[in-house]
């Protein structure tokens, strides 16, 4: 027996202002199967943790290149 889908999670490129997504959401409309789409506000936290994912790949990057010297 296969496994039943219950939806996709989508992931944009980057933050887009909410009148800037309207065609990206009536898109995903016209794809078969889709019964709705709603969007997912940028917080805080959001912003917090992209700075901190930066910060340690910077610092990542940093520890390879100081090796190489």
């Amino acid at each position: 027996m296969t496994d039943r889908i219950k939806g996709f999670t989508v992931t944009l490129d980057r933050d887009y202002r909410t009148d800037d997504v309207e065609e990206i959401r009536k898109a995903l409309l016209m794809v078969k199967g889709v019964l709705s789409v709603d969007a997912s506000v940028t917080e805080l936290s959001d912003h917090m943790n992209r700075s901190r994912i930066r910060l340690e790949l910077m610092d990542k990057l940093y520890a390879v290149l100081k090796e190489q010297t």
